[in-house]
């Protein structure tokens, strides 16, 4: 009896959770020239198959590594905590949580003082990465051709932008089928101001191709870069060594256009 019980506990007993580890590299591009301007390394943990962290370490084309983020996805998915720093300028930029309170803050310099400001309690608020996660939770009505608002945190403005996502059609990206959409700010002002084109695979659903303002300042540190960035091979498993070595390395300033 004793015995029986025991396989009955085994049978019923919550399964492991199970963790991964990837990593992916994107190829940034200026977009006329087709010139490498820099590199970006993602290494993204996974519990269950839904991320709980992201790192990602940008580097210059002969490989310094200039700048890194964190990203914390267990408060939420679509509008993660994030810490952004770049070492070239000193900037720093990101998205935290406090007690339900979403609030963004920046530091355009080394020398400068933080400013940060709340945002309004929005559902609709993506930040940074999360906008991987929104684009698969609302895949089906974006495929289907309905247009999807959001609110994405603009930390260098210290507020949240009304978006809207629209598909663009398909495509085939290193010989994978693809859905492309654009992202462009709602209203008549999105006629005006630049817009962001991304594809994802149409069975896998990873990000294939970017392109539009990055997240990374020229040089100087005046504007915002345009690059297409493209992720040409899927994520593989990574290692919590490689975490710790990204998590570690000195940045240093390089220049991305040199």
């Amino acid at each position: 009896m004793v015995k029986r019980l025991l396989v009955l506990a085994c049978l019923f007993a919550p399964l492991p959770a199970l963790a991964s580890l990837t990593f992916e590299e994107g190829v940034a591009r200026e977009p006329d020239s087709d010139r490498l301007l820099y590199l970006e390394q993602h290494l993204v943990r996974r519990q269950d198959g839904e991320p709980t962290e992201r790192l990602v370490l940008y580097r210059c084309g002969d490989g310094t590594p200039f700048a890194r983020k964190r990203v914390d996805y267990r408060g939420s998915a679509v509008a993660p905590e994030f810490v952004f720093e770049d070492a070239r300028i000193g900037y720093r930029e990101g998205l935290r949580r406090r007690t339900g309170v979403e609030s963004v803050w920046v530091r355009e310099g080394a020398g400068a003082a933080e400013r940060s400001a709340p945002l309004e309690d929005d559902a609709r608020l993506v930040a940074d990465a999360g906008f991987d996660e929104f684009i698969r939770d609302n895949w089906t009505p974006l495929v289907k051709g309905e247009s999807v608002p959001l609110r994405f945190a603009v930390p260098s403005r210290l507020e949240s932008l009304g978006f809207k996502v629209n598909r663009q059609g398909s495509a085939q990206f290193g010989g994978e089928p693809a859905e492309t959409f654009r992202l462009r700010l709602g209203g008549l002002l999105g006629w005006l101001a630049p817009h962001i084109d991304v594809a994802y695979g149409r069975d896998s659903r990873r990000l294939l191709f970017f392109e539009g303002l990055s997240n990374l300042r020229d040089d100087d540190g005046e504007s915002q870069l345009v690059a297409r960035i493209e992720f040409p091979t899927p994520a593989k498993a990574a290692t919590e060594a490689q975490w710790q070595d990204f998590a570690g390395q000195p940045l240093s300033a390089c220049r991305v256009r040199a």
